[in-house]
C-alpha cells in the first residue's frame, strides 16, 4: 500500500512510536510518505527512517515555566496557513493515512476520503478510561483535534477497552548495569534554572539534565546535555530513575526498564494531568505537581522496581495493517495484553 503517515512533532513521544511502526511497515514492502507538524525541521534529527518527509507548521501550543498558556497558544495559531496546507497537498495514489495525532494528515484524509487509522496514546482517551481535568472544552479538543475512521489507543492498562499497551523502541538493553546513583532529569517545559534549583543540593546523586543546552557541561554533580537520542537512552538505560513530564512515550520506556519514575504534568494539558492520575492509581510512580525537592527526595530514597515485560507492539500493529481488518481493534488488544507478562491489575 501507498501510505501517508503523519507524525505530531510537538513531543518526541510522538516520533519514538513512530519510528518503530513505519520501520515495521517499511519491512513489510509498504510505500510510506511521512508529514511531521509542530516543530522547527531544524530541531529534528536522526529522521533517516522517516525519509522521505515534509515538515509543516501544523497547530502547536505556547506554555511558560511548566504550564499550558491557552490565550498565547490561540494568538499563535495560523489557521489560515493550516488549512492552505491541507488543499494543497497532493494525496493522489494514497492508500491509506495513519495517523499519530497530527491534525494535517486527519484533514488530509478527510477531504480525499480516505481511511484513517489513529495510532497513539492520545486514541485512549476516546473510550471511557479514567481522566483528570477533563471538562467538555477539553474533551472537546482532544476528540477533535486529529479525528480518526479507527482509534488504536495506548496505555499502560487497557482499563478492559480495546487500548493496545505501549510501543517500546526494540533496541533498549536491559540487561544493561545500573549506575544506582544516576538520575535522568527531563522537564522540556521548565526553565533550566529550575531545574538546576530541583536537583543540585542532592550532591550524592548525579543527575544528567537534558534540555536546551548548547553544548554538554559538567559541574559537579549536575550534567547538562543537550538533546541527543543516542546520549539520551543511553543514559535511560544506565540510570536508576527519571524525572520527566508526565507525557507517555518516556515514561512507558522507563517502566519497560525497571526505572523508578518521578513525573511532573504540565498543568492545564488534558492528557498529561491524566496519565499523572494513572501513574499514581496504578502505582507506577510517583507524581508531583509543582516543582518539589521533598518529592525528589522521596524519589532518591524508594525501592527499586521490576521491569514491564511489553511485547513488539509496532510489528502487530503493521500486520494489523496488513491484513485490512481494521475494524478488529479489540482483537489486536487482547492479542498484546496476553503477551504482556507484567500487567497492572489493580486498576479501577
Amino acid at each position: 500500500m501507498k501510505i501517508l503517515y503523519g507524525v505530531q512533532a510537538t513531543g518526541n513521544g510522538h516520533i519514538s512510536r513512530s519510528r518503530e511502526v513505519i520501520r515495521e511497515l517499511k519491512k513489510m514492502g509498504h510505500d510510506l510518505r511521512v508529514i511531521l507538524s509542530g516543530r522547527d525541521p531544524a530541531l529534528l534529527w536522526e529522521m533517516e527512517i522517516f525519509e522521505p518527509y515534509e515538515a509543516f507548521r501544523g497547530l502547536t501550543f505556547a506554555y511558560h515555566r511548566g504550564k499550558l498558556r491557552y490565550i498565547q497558544t490561540a494568538l499563535r495559531l495560523n489557521l489560515f496557513q493550516f488549512y492552505r496546507d491541507i488543499h494543497a497537498y497532493d494525496a493522489d495514489g494514497c492508500d491509506l493515512v495513519i495517523t499519530d495525532f497530527e491534525p494535517l494528515s486527519a484533514r488530509i484524509a478527510r477531504r480525499n476520503a480516505l481511511p484513517l487509522i489513529g495510532i497513539g496514546h492520545q486514541y485512549a482517551f476516546v473510550h471511557d478510561i479514567p481522566m483528570d481535568g477533563a471538562n467538555p472544552l477539553a474533551r472537546f479538543v482532544i476528540r477533535s483535534y486529529a479525528p480518526v475512521d479507527y482509534p488504536v489507543g495506548l496505555h499502560w492498562h487497557h482499563f478492559n477497552r480495546p487500548i493496545l499497551p505501549p510501543i517500546i523502541p526494540n533496541h533498549f538493553e536491559q540487561n544493561q548495569q545500573t549506575v544506582l546513583n544516576k538520575i535522568i532529569v527531563y522537564l522540556p517545559f521548565e526553565t533550566s534554572d529550575d531545574i538546576i534549583a530541583l536537583v543540585k543540593d542532592f550532591a550524592r546523586y548525579d543527575f544528567y539534565i537534558y534540555h536546551r543546552f548548547r553544548q554538554a557541561e559538567d559541574h559537579r554533580n549536575l550534567h547538562l546535555r543537550p538533546y541527543s537520542r543516542t546520549g539520551f537512552l543511553n543514559d535511560l538505560c544506565e540510570c536508576s530513575g527519571v524525572i520527566c513530564n508526565a507525557g507517555f512515550e518516556l515514561v512507558s520506556e522507563a517502566l519497560c526498564l525497571g526505572k523508578r519514575v518521578l513525573v511532573k504534568p504540565l498543568a492545564g494539558q488534558i492528557e498529561q494531568v491524566s496519565n499523572a492520575l494513572a501513574i499514581s492509581s496504578l502505582k507506577l510512580g510517583m507524581v508531583m505537581k509543582e516543582l518539589d525537592k521533598i518529592m525528589v527526595a522521596q524519589l532518591l530514597d524508594s525501592p527499586a522496581r521490576g521491569p514491564f515485560e511489553f511485547p513488539n507492539v509496532a510489528r502487530m500493529i503493521a500486520n494489523w495493517i496488513d491484513s485490512g481488518q481494521w475494524e478488529d481493534v479489540d482483537g489486536l488488544a487482547r492479542s498484546a495484553w496476553s503477551r504482556t507478562k507484567t500487567v497492572v491489575s489493580n486498576a479501577h
